[in-house]
């Protein structure tokens, strides 16, 4: 069964503005980032996830644990974020249609952090706010079979990708598959189900905004709960990921280095080419500059080069 929403005026204005941004970042060549932006971004959007969750560590400590260095801080919270560390890592090597996929990445994110991590709890729970029930889950019996459900709809509506990372994000909180990591699960995959179609998605840390605006994102879902349809998550998500765009837009150094276009134009597809064919991508910029890009690359022993002047063609070293 398809989810209960409703298509707004609201949320069509919003795909709109999302739909014109990432047309700006890939003409601008920002869905493709430098490595050393990517990690920054990969760092925020670890912290601010499971800052939500009440993680304690800083940016600045994650930073460290990325780069192998120690941390001092409560044992969980180190934990949590290595889980972390490490999903992000390899979150392009999971598959939004796949509920396997999915398990083995609540496996990988609660590894000691709960009995059975990547198994559906076998109990029923309820989100617990102060002293107040803020949502009663399904009955644990009925988790496999909506699980199931929300993966078809995944998999075999013709609903836009937006939309759908939306659905599935409420869904998943309103079902609660999980005695823990529900939440952090929520954003991971709705980032997965979101890169499978727009590259800039696993390097946007959207989380940043969700963690600055945490009352709102829970005040959404308890609305959505209230009125029996995810359509007020859905506009507010789609709020977030429109200004988290904005943002990435407005990054004061959006105007690409030399490293930063080298690092968008190399894939590994490519194995020679000329001048030339690096300005057909960079259309912006002169001759001169692309020749100052490529005695970069050069310098940093990306390709090495045949021939001179317009002649010289460059090839990528194994």
């Amino acid at each position: 069964m398809k989810p209960p929403y409703e298509i707004n005026s609201s949320i069509l204005r919003l795909i709109r503005s999302i739909s014109e941004k990432i047309g700006a970042v890939n003409s601008s060549h920002l869905n493709k980032q430098s490595p050393q932006l990517r990690k920054q971004n990969k760092i925020k959007a670890i912290h601010a996830s499971l800052k939500i969750e009440g993680n304690t560590l800083t940016e600045e400590q994650i930073t460290a644990l990325v780069e192998n260095k120690k941390v001092i801080g409560p044992k969980k919270d180190i934990l949590e974020a290595l889980n972390a560390i490490e999903v992000y890592e390899k979150v392009a090597a999971f598959n939004s249609n796949s509920e396997k996929s999915f398990l083995l990445a609540h496996k990988n994110l609660m590894r000691g952090l709960v009995d059975k991590p990547g198994k559906y709890r076998q109990q029923n729970i309820g989100v617990i706010k102060g002293k107040k029930i803020e949502h009663v889950a399904p009955p644990y019996k009925n988790v496999p079979y909506l699980m199931k459900d929300l993966f078809n709809y995944i998999k075999n509506s013709n609903e836009l990708c937006l939309i759908k990372s939306c659905v599935f994000h409420y869904e998943l909180e309103y079902i609660h598959p999980f005695i823990d990591g529900n939440g952090r699960m929520g954003r991971l995959w709705q980032t997965v189900i979101l890169m499978e179609e727009y590259a800039v998605f696993e390097f946007l840390p959207f989380e940043n905004l969700i963690s600055k605006t945490q009352k709102d994102y829970y005040k959404q879902l308890a609305l959505s709960d209230k009125e029996g349809k995810s359509t007020r998550f859905i506009e507010y998500m789609l709020a977030v990921i429109d200004q988290s765009l904005d943002e990435l837009l407005n990054y004061k150094s959006k105007i690409l280095k030399d490293t930063d276009r080298l690092t968008y134009f190399l894939s590994p597809e490519i194995k020679e080419f000329s001048r030339k064919d690096y300005m057909v991508v960079f259309k912006d910029i002169s001759s001169a500059t692309a020749s100052r890009d490529l005695k970069k690359g050069m310098d940093l022993k990306l390709f090495s080069k045949k021939g001179t002047k317009n002649k010289t063609r460059y090839y990528l070293k194994k």
